[in-house]
């Protein structure tokens, strides 16, 4: 199955992993992921029905948007990718607005330029809910119209919500699958936990999610498989999930020295590992429309 990117630029994201996620997820009728990102599990399976959420409304936003009107979206985005806006007053114009403006179709065209023309393709919002990455300085930022048009057709086969985790597993229906990549659990006790989310996902987030995630597996049949990194605290999350170790290259140090293979963990809970009686006992899945 050949791979495809994601539109946007993202922290965390997803694409380097797409083989391994998929060769461990197992099959079913709808793809939930309560951390959908910049969508590259989503992009890279072949589930009839996705069910995508996120708790930044800009994110959710910008998709809906791409759904329903993928031509104009595109039309009108590419305006800001040229000379003229790559430059760093016009890109703090944007964001300026972007911070006063409640129009939807107006963020999500400054959130894509955003995206592509802001330091590291960050999202990072202040205390007060405004956006504040700075100006990245590339050359020509690049516009990925293409990526938009393979995103606009699959998202028809997507609903996309901004709501938070235990909303999307509450949600979930046996022939569901649920994937969660959750902002990753600190390497060492002491390192600094960052989230970009104004609500960061703190260690008790941790624990709830690895709660739910064995509640569904256990007491409704659903399997779901966590991405995270592999130390004692997160194998002791998931205990009584299956564990598969990959080894992904990512920056672990401030100054960018620190890029080397880290061990990432992708834990699948799932319902025969609990209850070997669970999977032979778990009806057929539920194909009634979704209200």
């Amino acid at each position: 199955m050949r791979k495809h990117r994601a539109f946007l630029k993202w922290a965390g994201g997803k694409y380097s992993l797409v083989d391994d996620i998929r060769r461990h997820l197992p099959e079913g009728n709808t793809l939930i992921e309560p951390f959908v990102g910049a969508g590259s599990v989503f992009l890279n399976t072949d589930y009839d029905h996705y069910i995508l959420a996120d708790i930044n409304p800009d994110l959710i936003n910008l998709y809906n948007i791409i759904k329903q009107t993928p031509l104009r979206f595109v039309a009108d985005a590419r305006a800001f990718f040229c000379q003229e806006y790559n430059q760093k007053e016009r890109y703090l114009d944007v964001r300026r607005e972007f911070n006063l403006t409640t129009d939807p179709y107006l963020r999500s065209l400054y959130f894509l330029y955003m995206n592509r023309h802001g330091f590291n393709g960050l999202c990072r919002y202040n205390k007060k809910g405004g956006f504040n990455v700075p100006f990245g300085s590339y050359k020509k930022p690049y516009f990925p119209e293409k990526e938009l048009a393979m995103f606009a057709e699959k998202a028809q086969r997507a609903d996309f919500v901004c709501e938070g985790y235990a909303e999307s597993f509450a949600r979930a229906r046996r022939g569901d699958v649920i994937y969660c990549d959750p902002p990753y659990a600190p390497l060492t006790a002491t390192a600094n936990f960052t989230t970009y989310a104004t609500n960061g996902f703190t260690l008790d987030d941790q624990a709830l999610l690895a709660e739910h995630a064995e509640h569904a597996s256990v007491a409704q049949g659903i399997p779901v498989l966590i991405s995270n990194h592999d130390t004692p605290y997160t194998r002791r999350l998931y205990r009584g999930a299956s564990f598969n170790v990959v080894k992904v290259k990512r920056t672990i140090s401030r100054n960018g020295s620190g890029r080397n293979k880290v061990d990432e963990l992708l834990a699948l809970f799932s319902p025969s590992a609990f209850h070997p009686l669970v999977a032979s006992n778990v009806p057929k899945a539920d194909v009634t429309p979704r209200g």
